[in-house]
């Protein structure tokens, strides 16, 4: 299997597909809910369609939210399968905080081989392939050469100095479990600092070397964190279960994932 050509092939879809996104958000449009015929929800699907129609020809199954009746006896013995948000943040497109993302991972034995989480409205892209790293890159027209954007992008983690400890947070996933780690954390550290993001933004705050661990102690889907689940691995970081040493698996009989913990590998 040539992953590095499936890589190239999902980071074009990515850029294609928040173009997509962007011809709707940058209409004029007022909206609350993801329902039928929303902006949010022609969004959504169009994206979804590019992404399903520039994938089709690896003949890899394909799991999005949109596929998410698929019978666990029908998926559960495929070795590969991609899973796909097409529009992760509903709640940053509908406020317009720019903080949504496209998400596209590859997924062999239950485990992110390769990643692929484009920002639409900055442009920045966040990819991750096995053996290859962690990169980023600034772009917002399609790719021809892999090495030639390799090359110009910046690996990750990047080194940032600073005397804090930083932790993600969530504005609007804040449990008692999750209070109770950031207060362990100022007990343990001289200084917490909590950066605020939005949708998978929030891994990549990690595996870029902007934050320190992002501890994520309410419901996702597993479309919500693969893609950043390999731009993580690759960039020297796991996400690990709530209270354990094993990372999270994906194509699981529920797609809900457990509570889990980014953190440092190294």
């Amino acid at each position: 299997m040539n992953t590095r050509f499936l890589l190239l092939n999902a980071i074009n879809a990515a850029i294609k597909a928040g173009h997509e996104i962007m011809h709707v958000y940058e209409s004029d449009f007022d909206v609350e809910n993801k329902e039928d015929n929303t902006p949010l929800t022609i969004a959504d699907k169009k994206s979804n369609t590019v992404i399903e129609e520039a994938l089709k020809e690896s003949n890899i199954p394909y799991l999005s939210e949109e596929g998410k009746s698929i019978l666990y006896q029908t998926r559960k013995d495929w070795e590969y399968l991609w899973i796909v948000d097409p529009l992760d943040g509903t709640k940053e497109f509908i406020k317009r905080n720019g903080e949504f993302t496209v998400n596209i991972a590859l997924i062999k034995e239950k485990k992110p081989i390769m990643g692929v989480i484009y920002v639409p409205c900055t442009k920045e892209l966040y990819f991750s392939l096995e053996g290859l790293g962690s990169y980023k890159i600034e772009i917002d027209n399609y790719v021809k050469d892999l090495d030639h954007l390799i090359n110009l992008s910046v690996k990750l983690p990047v080194h940032c100095e600073r005397s804090e400890y930083v932790v993600v947070g969530s504005r609007s996933h804040m449990t008692k479990e999750t209070k109770e780690y950031f207060d362990l954390m100022q007990t343990k550290k001289q200084e917490v600092r909590v950066l605020a993001i939005g949708s998978s933004l929030k891994i990549c705050m990690v595996a870029e070397g902007r934050a320190d661990s992002y501890p994520r102690y309410a419901p996702t889907m597993e479309w919500d964190t693969a893609a950043g689940h390999a731009i993580a691995n690759m960039a020297g970081f796991k996400i690990l279960e709530y209270n354990s040493s094993e990372e999270i698996i994906y194509n699981k009989e529920s797609l809900l994932n457990p509570w889990f913990l980014v953190v440092n590998n190294r």
